[in-house]
């Protein structure tokens, strides 16, 4: 599966556009993390608890976004992005989202997606 943030992909025709496609993860840090991220945030520096644990949502983000545009029967996701937010105190959402495409090597290969 080819991902891109770009609304084409250079060397690749769309010959079919599927839709939007989405992976979606919600996370909460248990409490031994918070407690030893809110140790760490008293003396600055990076929060290694919570880069781990928003690295490895992206991740899984990512792959589920992934899975969904396999299951619409595309080869490509162009104009993908990520999103985060916070819900309540203890909870990260990371969604990953684009446009799931077929793709196929082309003379009109590179040129943008018409909307």
């Amino acid at each position: 599966m080819i991902v891109a943030t770009t609304p084409y992909l250079t060397g690749y025709q769309v010959t079919e556009v599927k839709g939007q496609v989405f992976g979606l993860v919600v996370r909460s840090r248990g409490f031994a993390g918070n407690f030893a991220a809110g140790l760490r945030s008293l003396v600055g520096g990076e929060i290694h608890e919570y880069t781990e644990l928003l690295e490895d949502t992206r991740r899984q983000a990512l792959d589920r976004m992934v899975q969904n545009a396999t299951l619409m029967g595309a080869n490509a996701v162009i104009s993908m992005r990520f999103d985060s937010s916070e819900i309540g105190t203890s909870m990260s959402e990371i969604v990953a989202y684009g446009t799931a495409v077929v793709v196929m090597p082309g003379a009109n290969a590179g040129q943008p997606v018409a909307e």
